[in-house]
């Protein structure tokens, strides 16, 4: 794919929006005073937010290093690219330019933490049900996931738990959908030379359902849990001969599938198995059944 004729230019590029474009990074605020998001900053490791973006001038400020600019400022910094690198990739990435699958964290969020509590084997009736509605093996969840109990707003909810590399948990029951701080990916590493990539947890429980049979080093196995986390993603996936996505059939997902295909010949888009249906868990819960006229979401 040859960006060249269609590429950003850095004034284009300066006017997108900051906030949404570290979300993108997998970036979101700690917390929000007015104009001002804080972070912890991008660019290095530290324990208190000092890393400030003003979205109404939309210009950022890391108070730990004593520098700040713009969009791009930030950007060459954080990539260690050139300005013609950056504007080629944000020109590819139309994820970026048109930010589709995040809102800004309201200050409520931030209060509204969830806690876990414990968790166990999975064994609550109403989860294996659930599990079972999404054509889901317990075999195959009882490997992966775990009954996680947490605390939210001052109330105790339970639901199934999968972990990811930073500690923290996607959380799904058939009512509710949350995550647990830290928010991050989750990988498998078998040593395997093809990686699979999904984008949730369910897609990844419904292939290995369908392939359960099938030697577990066959793949290696990246779970974004958001397409946020794609970029964080890229050295696991790129260290493999071949990478294989299954990600959602929504913008976001099928403008990241693209990107990644101007990225590199080793990048497969294999979504159009379940190109009538959300992502790949809809498809395999509906599989058999007549086409559905429209995509529908699922928790």
């Amino acid at each position: 794919m040859d960006f060249r004729s269609n590429r950003l230019s850095i004034a284009e590029a300066k006017e997108m929006d900051m906030v949404n474009y570290l979300s993108a990074l997998g970036h979101e605020p700690s917390k929000i005073r007015n104009n001002d998001f804080w972070y912890l900053s991008p660019l290095r490791d530290e324990k208190t937010p000092s890393f400030k973006v003003n979205r109404k001038l939309n210009r950022w400020y890391d108070h730990g290093l004593g520098k700040g600019g713009n969009l791009i400022d930030f950007a060459i910094r954080y990539h260690g690219c050139t300005v013609g690198e950056l504007l080629q990739s944000l020109s590819g990435n139309l994820s970026l330019q048109k930010p589709v699958f995040h809102q800004p964290l309201k200050v409520e969020e931030a209060e509204n933490r969830i806690t876990i509590l414990r968790d166990c084997t999975l064994s609550s009736y109403a989860l294996l049900h659930y599990l079972s509605q999404r054509r889901i093996s317990v075999e195959v969840a009882d490997r992966y996931c775990r009954e996680v109990h947490y605390e939210l707003g001052g109330k105790t909810y339970y639901g199934i738990g999968f972990k990811n590399d930073l500690g923290g948990y996607e959380i799904r029951n058939a009512y509710f959908k949350a995550s647990s701080s830290p928010k991050g990916m989750t990988t498998f590493d078998n040593d395997a030379d093809e990686v699979v990539v999904f984008e949730g947890f369910t897609d990844f429980l419904s292939f290995k359902s369908i392939h359960r049979n099938e030697p577990e080093e066959r793949f290696d196995f990246a779970v974004l849990n958001s397409v946020s986390f794609f970029e964080k993603a890229r050295p696991f996936m790129e260290r493999h001969e071949a990478i294989r996505l299954y990600l959602d059939r929504d913008t976001a997902g099928q403008n990241y599938s693209r990107y990644a295909l101007s990225l590199s010949e080793k990048y497969r888009d294999e979504s159009s198995l379940y190109r009538h249906y959300k992502d790949f868990n809809d498809w395999a819960v509906n599989f058999g059944k007549p086409v559905k006229k429209q995509l529908k979401p699922k928790l």
